[in-house]
């Protein structure tokens, strides 16, 4: 009897260890700058670490994004009160009613739950550890958040809300206003209507290039990423290194709630991703029952919409607002672009990105990735890269862009055969089809992972051993020497003028390996790349520079600013001056008629059009414009650059070079007006060059904005004075090199 009481005290006492093992553990240490290198046995402990020490840096960040993306922004900050969408500035009210109505909770738990084990622990594990985070903080949260009542725990309820919001970032999150606003003929709007962002015009983007062993000094890959992103705000980068032992060992940034690298690099291959200038979603025109303006007819059968009424609570009490559905998707209202809603017609939008529950699964694929292959086929079976390209080199010196997301599956015959009287209209922006027909919607082919999707094999898949580029334009011009075969309109525009930041990388590039760019050496290595990323130039001061200094000399009336373009280097630099004026210049003159000596050749397109011979007169009058424009800023005609565009950090005003991609500037920097200048509030942010030596590796980066928006934190402006001066982290990845760089002891957490 003693025997098996012994017996069961075992038994039980080993039945305590095992309730005692913690759901989540994770380790974290801290290398300079603040970057966490997290360590977990499992996926749950690594999201646990991810969402901890995310919550440690942009506590108050990640909380007013599960405010915004629960639809409670007018709540806890005014329902007329403003905030950023995506990319754009909108109303809390609108912004409210479009998570509410646009975002199907139910329709997310179920498809969630049919996800792998891995996933769910992942994004559990991060809910634990930002949760953790909150209870550890308590009364002495950041200033920005300290005793509002949004800082509160959270669900997986609210990571699979950031999660579909990030889905759609790029995709139809742009038609927000145009949907919440959309309402019958003779019903009012609730907002004023924001103009459609021209595509020319829209400033979110990236630079990416991947070189392939023919084109390196070391015959492996290389790649530099150079993503343009907001500097404020949830899609702000974020850096982070997760290890898993013998699952996944990754390293690189991701953005508010993103529980993985998103963008980075592992032992044998680095990424980057380049916003697509595919589209995700088509617009739908339906035909309208007559006397009934929500009821349409499909195949002459007609079919009513579903009204949804949607209440918000507002600080002055609940504000209800109605959305209409159509079997397509939202039906949405753009009258600027003739697709108001009339008694004869309405518009609805689908978008491919919707129903993407395969995003984590293809970084997951990407990030435990060994070759360029293993990326590719992790981008073409998920299908899940929801509105970016894919730029990729591994240390076999494989390069690979794979512009492959999930992309409506309309060919251009068919976009051609569904085409509307107002299509064309609208052509340049997205893809416009007859939604009264039913074989105008989405083809469904085999093998996809969601029926209406395009298969991976119809999209643009590059694979070599030079060099691919992508700078947003399009699929058709990666490479130079070999532009790639025409395909759907829905993939972008093909045997167009592309961009001059498209011309300016592709000009580089080729300069560079040529070895005529006045770096030194023949092929590419990790200070080549750093210096190349920085160099700033612009190439509409290359092509019209001088002409305009032809056009000013000797004309008394533009002396000054003429002398000031004179002894311009031609660069963003944080030292050049004559930048400021420029910047107000060039948009004056670049579109004037007949600007262009020799216009744009489908034959040669990275060096048309050129030949830029504006009017004198109007160069003159341009001049003039620019130079009052800048007297009326306060700002010098040949003040530094680094004077005039600068980041604001408490009482610094540290100098940001770099410019705007418009220009042909590669280092992009967007800047609004402010006290004295110019601050950025878009443009480059992580940037990083990999390459690979034998053992693994070589990385340098930088973050331009800092790890923390918190101004208490040592990490709020420590890497935006790096990124001031030109300088580079060497990024430590093995554990010996993170031992020899840890900032204090490992933390570990566990629950």
């Amino acid at each position: 009897m003693r025997h098996l009481g012994l017996g069961f005290a075992i038994m039980a006492l080993a039945a305590g260890v095992a309730e005692a093992k913690p759901r989540f553990a994770a380790s974290i240490v801290r290398t300079s700058y603040g970057i966490p290198h997290i360590r977990a046995a499992n996926w749950g402990g690594a999201g646990y670490g991810v969402g901890y020490a995310y919550a440690e840096d942009n506590l108050c960040l990640l909380a007013e994004e599960f405010v915004a993306v629960a639809g409670e922004r007018s709540r806890y900050f005014g329902a007329k009160n403003k905030a950023v969408l995506g990319f754009q500035e909108i109303d809390n009210l609108s912004s409210d009613v479009f998570f509410r109505s646009q975002i199907d909770l139910p329709a997310l738990r179920a498809r969630w739950a049919r996800r792998p084990a891995r996933e769910q622990a992942l994004l559990a594990g991060y809910v634990a550890g930002y949760n953790r985070r909150l209870r550890e903080v308590g009364a002495q949260a950041p200033e920005a958040c300290r005793g509002k009542p949004w800082l509160k725990p959270i669900t997986m309820d609210d990571m699979l809300r950031v999660s579909q919001k990030q889905l759609l970032l790029a995709s139809s999150l742009a038609l927000a206003p145009y949907i919440v606003n959309a309402a019958p003929p003779g019903k009012a709007t609730s907002a004023a209507l924001p103009p459609l962002v021209d595509p020319r015009e829209r400033s979110f983007g990236s630079n990416g290039w991947a070189f392939g062993g023919e084109a390196t000094a070391n015959g492996r890959g290389l790649v530099i990423g150079n993503p343009h992103f907001p500097w404020e705000g949830p899609s702000r980068f974020w850096q982070m290194h997760v290890t898993i032992p013998g699952e996944i060992d990754v390293m690189g940034v991701g953005l508010a709630g993103t529980p993985l690298v998103a963008l980075g690099f592992n032992k044998d291959i680095a990424w980057t991703h380049t916003v697509t200038a595919a589209q995700h979603f088509t617009v739908f025109e339906l035909p309208l029952v007559p006397g009934n303006a929500t009821s349409y007819l499909v195949d002459g059968k007609p079919e009513a919409m579903r009204p949804r009424a949607i209440t918000v609570p507002t600080e002055a009490g609940p504000v209800t607002r109605t959305v209409y559905q159509s079997r397509y998707g939202a039906v949405l209202t753009i009258p600027l672009l003739g697709l108001g809603w009339t008694a004869e017609r309405a518009y609805a939008v689908r978008d491919a990105n919707a129903d993407n529950d395969a995003s984590l699964a293809a970084w997951m694929a990407i990030g435990k990735a060994r070759s360029v292959a293993e990326v590719k086929a992790a981008v073409s079976t998920t299908l899940g890269i929801p509105w970016v390209n894919t730029i990729a080199a591994d240390r076999a010196g494989g390069a690979l862009h794979a512009d492959v997301t999930p992309v409506p599956n309309v060919s251009g015959d068919k976009a051609v055969a569904c085409a509307t009287p107002r299509s064309g209209a609208v052509a340049a922006r997205f893809i416009l089809l007859d939604g009264g027909r039913s074989a105008c919607d989405w083809d469904k082919a085999a093998g996809t992972p969601r029926p209406g999707l395009m298969p991976a094999s119809d999209q643009a898949i590059w694979e070599r051993r030079d060099y691919v580029v992508n700078s947003n334009d399009s699929y058709w011009l990666s490479n130079a020497r070999a532009p790639y075969r025409r395909l759907s309109p829905i993939l972008g525009a093909w045997g167009t003028e592309r961009t001059l930041r498209t011309r300016s990388g592709l000009i580089e590039t080729e300069a560079r390996l040529a070895g005529t760019d006045g770096l030194g050496g023949a092929k590419i290595d990790n200070a080549i790349a750093t210096q190349m990323v920085f160099a700033n130039k612009a190439l509409a001061a290359d092509l019209g520079l001088k002409a305009t200094l032809a056009a000013c000399a000797g004309d008394a009336a533009v002396a000054a600013p003429c002398a000031v373009l004179a002894r311009w280097d031609g660069r963003f630099n944080a030292d050049s001056r004559g930048a400021a004026l420029f910047l107000n210049y060039w948009p004056l003159v670049e579109r004037l008629p007949g600007a262009w000596g020799t216009p744009f050749d489908a034959a040669d397109p990275v060096n048309t059009p050129r030949d830029f011979r504006g009017d004198p007169a109007k160069l003159r009058a341009a001049l003039a414009k620019a130079a009052d424009q800048l007297a009326k800023q306060g700002i010098a005609l040949d003040a530094r650059w680094g004077e005039v565009q600068f980041a604001v950090r408490g009482a610094d005003h540290i100098a940001v070079h770099g410019g705007p991609g418009q220009l042909g500037v590669l280092n992009v920097q967007q800047a609004r007006p402010a006290a004295g200048g110019l601050v950025p509030f878009h443009g480059s942010s992580y940037i990083q060059v990999v390459s690979f030596d034998e053992a693994g590796p070589v990385a340098d980066a930088v973050l331009s904005y800092s790890q923390s928006t918190d101004p208490a934190s040592p990490h709020y402006a420590d890497q935006t004075r790096l990124y001031s001066a030109k300088k580079w982290v060497r990024l430590p990845f093995t554990p010996a090199a993170i031992a020899a760089d840890a900032q204090g002891k490992a933390k570990a957490i566990s629950e």
